[in-house]
C-alpha cells in the first residue's frame, strides 16, 4: 500500500487530466472517418467504429467523473488506475483496427490516411502516457508494430527501408517517454522526500495521513500515529557540528525505518530533529494501541543504543507523542495536534518517554492556552503581585525573597511554578521580570526611606532575562532611577543552578557585568542541577540556596548528610548559606547547630504583602 503510494502520489492526478485528453483527440478525430468512408469506403464498418469510440469516451468520461466525486484512499485509487490504464491502451488501440481494416483494401488514399492517423496516435500515446512507463512502452509498441508490418509485407526495397524508419521511430518515441518518466519522476521524488534521510518529508506524511483517515472513514478500523522528537539533538548540533548532525540523523532514521518496516508502518521526516509512524489498519483498537506502545517502546531501545559518528561516541533519546486514529469526525491537522499534545507532554515530563493523547491531556494543554492567552493582560489588568518572604538570620536583621503572585478574574489564582514557565516559553518573562524588578526597587527605595533596618532583598531572574540583550541596560536604567549605590548593595540575584546548564559562558560575563553595577548574586536550588564546583567556582555569586527538597529529606529522614556537605562546600568558598523550606523546629535547630546562615520558611513565615512585611519584625517574629 505504500509502495503503491510512493509511486503514484501525484500520477493519478496527471492521468486523471490525462482521460479529457484523450476525449478530445478522439471525439474531434473520429468524426472524420466517417467521412473517409463517405468518399472512400461504404460507411458501414467506420459507423461502427464510431459508435465503438464513442463508447470508450463515455467510459474515459465516467472514470474521470468517478475520481473527481469519489474522496477515494490510496487502494480505491489503484482499481481506478488500473481501470483507466484499461480506457487509455483501448482509446489508443482502437484506431488500430481501422488501420488493419483500411490496410486491407486496394485504396491507396485509405492505405495513407491510415498510416499517418496510426503514427500521429502512436506520437500521442508516447506523448501522454509517460507517466505511466510500462503502459507508454506497451501501448507504443502494439501501435507501431502494425506499421512495421505493413511496410514488410510490401516486400519492396524501399519498404524495407520504411520498415526500418518505423523501428528508429519507435525506438525514438520510447526514449523520449521514458526521459519524460524519468524526469516526473525524479520531480515527484524530490517533492515528496527528505533530501538528507530519503524519507518521506512533511508534504507525502500530510498526504499518506490523509489517505489512511479517508480509508478509516470508508472502511472502518484503527491506526496509530506516532510523533517523535530527539532529544537535545540541538546540544550535539551546536557542539559538534552540522555534519555530525546529519550524520547522527541518517543513522537514527535507517534504525526507524527498519523498526517501522517490520511493523507494517511508514515513518517519515517531519523536519529537523523530528519523525513521525503512521501504521497499518487494525480491527480493534486495544490490539491498536497496544501495538503503538510495543512499537514505541522499541523505538525508545533503538534510539537510545550508542552512535559511533565521525569518532564521537554520541547517546541520544526521544520523546514520542501516541494518538489512535480511529474517529471519523476528526481531519488529520486534529491528529497531528493529539500527537503534537502528547509529544511535548513526555518532553515536560523529563523526556525519554511515550505519552499517549487522552481527553484529560487535551484539557490541560486547553487550560495552559488559556493560561498562555491570559497572562499577556495580566500586568495590564493589574493582577500582578508582589509578596515578600522574611528570612531570619542570627541578628534578626530583616532581609526577604521578592515572590510574584498572579490572581486572574477568570481563573482565579494561578501558581508561580504554572505560570512562570509558561511566561518563559512565551518570551514574556521580559516584560514580566521587567515589572517585578522595578516594583522591588520601589520597595527597597520606600523602605529605606522610611528609615526600615533592612540587609538584603533576594529578586529571582529568568536565564532568560540574563542572556536578553537590553537586560543590563534595563537594569541600570531602573538602578539610576530608583536606587542610591547604598540600597543596591542590598539587592541580590537569584539565578537557578539547572540555568547553568546554557550558554554558561555568556551568563558569566553578563553576571559580572551586573556586579560592576553594585548587584550580588545568589545560586538557587543549589544541588538540584548539573554544574560542576569548576563552574561554582568560575560564577561571582555571594551566597547558595538550599533547595527546600533536601530539607524535606531532613526532616523525613533525620538524615542531613547532603545538608551538611552543601554547607561545608558554601563555607570552603566563602559564601552565605539560606536554607530555604524550613517548616519545623528540628529542621530550625539541625541548620543552626550547622552554622546555615540564613532560614526561610513557613515556620517562620509565609509570603506576605508590602504592609505586613513592614510590621513583621520585630515583634512578631520567631527568632532564632
Amino acid at each position: 500500500d505504500r509502495n503503491l503510494m510512493l509511486d503514484n502520489m501525484k500520477f493519478y492526478d496527471f492521468i486523471h487530466k490525462q482521460i479529457l485528453v484523450f476525449i478530445i483527440i478522439n471525439l474531434s478525430t473520429a468524426p472524420g472517418y466517417l467521412l473517409i468512408g463517405y468518399f472512400y469506403s461504404s460507411m458501414y464498418i467506420e459507423m461502427l467504429w464510431f459508435v465503438a469510440v464513442l463508447l470508450i469516451s463515455l467510459w474515459g468520461y465516467r472514470l474521470r467523473i468517478n475520481y473527481l466525486k469519489n474522496d477515494m484512499d490510496v487502494k480505491e485509487k489503484e482499481v481506478w488506475l488500473t481501470k483507466t490504464k484499461f480506457y487509455l491502451f483501448f482509446s489508443s488501440y482502437v484506431w488500430t483496427f481501422m488501420f488493419v481494416v483500411y490496410a486491407l483494401q486496394d485504396k491507396i488514399e485509405l492505405h495513407y490516411i491510415s498510416l499517418v492517423t496510426q503514427i500521429g496516435i502512436s506520437v500521442v500515446a508516447a506523448t501522454l502516457l509517460s507517466s505511466q512507463k510500462r503502459l507508454a512502452i506497451f501501448t507504443v509498441v502494439n501501435l507501431m508494430f502494425p506499421v512495421l508490418v505493413y511496410f514488410i509485407l510490401i516486400d519492396q526495397t524501399y519498404a524495407y527501408l520504411l520498415a526500418f524508419f518505423s523501428i528508429v521511430l519507435s525506438a525514438v518515441l520510447l526514449y523520449s517517454s521514458t526521459n519524460t518518466f524519468k524526469y516526473l519522476y525524479k520531480s515527484q521524488y524530490q517533492a515528496y522526500h527528505d533530501r538528507l534521510t530519503s524519507l518521506g518529508n512533511r508534504r507525502y506524511f500530510i498526504e499518506f495521513l490523509e489517505n489512511t483517515i479517508k480509508r478509516l472513514k470508508s472502511k472502518g478500523g484503527f491506526s496509530f500515529f506516532l510523533l517523535i522528537d530527539l532529544d537535545h539533538f540541538k546540544t550535539i548540533n551546536d557542539s559538534l557540528g552540522h555534519d555530525v548532525g546529519d550524520m547522527l540523523l541518517i543513522e537514527v532514521s535507517s534504525r526507524m525505518k527498519k523498526l517501522a518496516a517490520q511493523n507494517n508502518s511508514i515513518v517519515l521526516r517531519l523536519g529537523g530533529d523530528e519523525f513521525s509512524i503512521i501504521s497499518g489498519i487494525f480491527d480493534d483498537r486495544k490490539k491498536c494501541l497496544k501495538a503503538a506502545l510495543s512499537l514505541s517502546q522499541e523505538l525508545l531501545e533503538v534510539i537510545k543504543q550508542n552512535y559511533n559518528v565521525e569518532e564521537n561516541s554520541l547517546f541520544i533519546s526521544a520523546s514520542i507523542g501516541v494518538t489512535v486514529l480511529n474517529d471519523i469526525e476528526v481531519n488529520a491537522t486534529q491528529f497531528i495536534k493529539e500527537a503534537d499534545i502528547a509529544m511535548y507532554e513526555a518532553k515536560h515530563q523529563g523526556r525519554d518517554g511515550i505519552i499517549i493523547f487522552n481527553k484529560e491531556l487535551s484539557k490541560k494543554v486547553e487550560l495552559k492556552l488559556e493560561i498562555e492567552r491570559l497572562l499577556r493582560f495580566s500586568l495590564e489588568n493589574n493582577e500582578i503581585s508582589l509578596r515578600f518572604q522574611p528570612q531570619i538570620n542570627s541578628d534578626n536583621t530583616k532581609s526577604c525573597e521578592v515572590l510574584v503572585r498572579w490572581n486572574n478574574l477568570k481563573l482565579g489564582f494561578i501558581p508561580p511554578d504554572v505560570f512562570i514557565p509558561i511566561a518563559e516559553q512565551t518570551g514574556y518573562i521580559i516584560e514580566l521580570g521587567y515589572y517585578i524588578l522595578e516594583e522591588s526597587f520601589k520597595t527597597l527605595r520606600e523602605w529605606d526611606e522610611k528609615g526600615i533596618e533592612f540587609k538584603k532583598m533576594s529578586i529571582n531572574i529568568s536565564i532568560l532575562q540574563m542572556l536578553n540583550v537590553g537586560f543590563i541596560d534595563d537594569v541600570k536604567a531602573l538602578i539610576e532611577k530608583y536606587l542610591t549605590s547604598r540600597q543596591i548593595s542590598k539587592v541580590i540575584f537569584e539565578i537557578t543552578e539547572t540555568s547553568l546548564a546554557q550558554s554558561v559562558e555568556e551568563l558569566i560575563v553578563n553576571m559580572r557585568a551586573l556586579k560592576e553595577l553594585g548587584i550580588n548574586f545568589s545560586l538557587d536550588d543549589f544541588g538540584t542541577g548539573y554544574s560542576s564546583l569548576s563552574y561554582l567556582s568560575k560564577l561571582p555569586i555571594s551566597e547558595l540556596k538550599i533547595d527546600k527538597s533536601f530539607i524535606d529529606e531532613l526532616r523525613l529522614t533525620q538524615d542531613g548528610t547532603i545538608v551538611r556537605t552543601i554547607l561545608d562546600i558554601a563555607k570552603n568558598m566563602k559564601l552565605e548559606v539560606v536554607a530555604e523550606g524550613v517548616e519545623e523546629e528540628f529542621e530550625k535547630n539541625y541548620l543552626i547547630e550547622n552554622n546555615c546562615d540564613i532560614l526561610q520558611g513557613y515556620y517562620f513565615s509565609m509570603p506576605i504583602t508590602k504592609e505586613e512585611f513592614e510590621n513583621y519584625f520585630p515583634s512578631s517574629i520567631r527568632k532564632i
